[in-house]
């Protein structure tokens, strides 16, 4: 059993996140879904992200980091999207870390990152949220610190694919993506 954190988008808690935790908990981990938004959900993306913008990153780190002092000390950080951004970021610099899975999109290479602490990114390639040279710069910095890293691209050009409300999901990508991390977490 792994210990996850997992940061939701900019849409908000919505289901999609909540039934994402639930399928890592019938595989056995314990899974904690932070509420950022305070129970605001956006049906579109476009405005989850201005009410993000509207509160702030430092905001939001500081929302998660209280969120995080109340739980299990090694954790494995996960998010989609925003959330992966964030997850990303407290991987990098909180002890107890043990792996992080970044969902559409990636962590800023600028963060530096933990040593010994393996990653796992999802997206698909055409993807207008994510910007290939931030993954590949993430990843080099990633490698350089001596962790492994496992970075996944899917086809199609849709970003949160496995929202299965959202205009973008692709039942095949999610299914794989959720293979792939369910293994990742059983290596760990």
């Amino acid at each position: 059993m792994t210990d996850i954190v997992l940061f939701h988008h900019a849409q908000g808690l919505r289901q999609d996140v909540v039934d994402w935790a639930d399928l890592l908990r019938a595989d056995g981990h314990r899974v904690w879904t932070p509420d950022l938004y305070d129970g605001t959900i956006f049906d579109n993306l476009e405005d989850g992200v201005a009410h993000r913008d509207s509160i702030g990153i430092p905001e939001l780190i500081r929302r998660a980091e209280a969120e995080l002092d109340r739980l299990p000390g090694e954790l494995v950080y996960a998010g989609f999207s925003m959330g992966a951004s964030i997850a990303g970021y407290f991987a990098a610099i909180r002890a107890g870390t043990r792996a992080a899975v970044l969902m559409h999109g990636g962590g800023d290479p600028e963060d530096g990152w933990n040593v010994d602490v393996p990653l796992q990114i999802h997206y698909a390639v055409g993807d207008p949220w994510v910007e290939r040279e931030d993954i590949n710069g993430f990843a080099d910095v990633v490698q350089a610190a001596g962790s492994s890293i496992q970075v996944y691209t899917y086809p199609g050009n849709g970003h949160l694919f496995a929202d299965p409300n959202g205009p973008a999901y692709n039942r095949e990508s999610a299914e794989l993506m959720l293979e792939r991390e369910l293994e990742f977490l059983r290596g760990i």
